[in-house]
């Protein structure tokens, strides 16, 4: 679990005294690291009464073209400027380029929140 408080350390380098234990809203969990491959859900309890859903696998994206959305199958993916391992890794994250069957779309939806892919068609 990752910590999401305050810095341990002051601006000049001092250790910072704790005021008080950590809260559950600090909490922070790993990146789900979305993978193309057979569809694989994970839930989430979230804040409030809902529930988030992380796609840890999918191979399947909702295209848009000019208005028109139909379902596509993701081949690999070519770009990822979140991190230039993420291409080679076939991991997808929001604003990178897959290769669809309906050809190559940038994503546009955050599969490790939403648990969906959506993209847009590259000309």
């Amino acid at each position: 679990m990752k910590d999401q408080g305050r810095s341990t350390r002051k601006r000049t380098g001092g250790r910072l005294k704790h005021a008080s234990n950590k809260k559950r809203h600090q909490l922070g969990r790993e990146p789900a690291e979305t993978t193309v491959g057979e569809t694989r859900l994970q839930y989430i309890d979230s804040r409030g009464t809902e529930k988030k859903v992380r796609a840890l696998s999918t191979n399947v994206a909702q295209v848009a073209d000019d208005g028109e959305v139909s379902e596509a199958e993701i081949e690999n993916v070519v770009d990822n400027p979140a991190n230039v391992n993420y291409a080679r890794r076939n991991i997808v994250t929001k604003g990178a380029v897959i290769e669809t069957s309906a050809g190559r779309a940038r994503v546009t939806s955050r599969p490790g929140q939403t648990g969906q892919v959506n993209a847009v068609l590259l000309d």
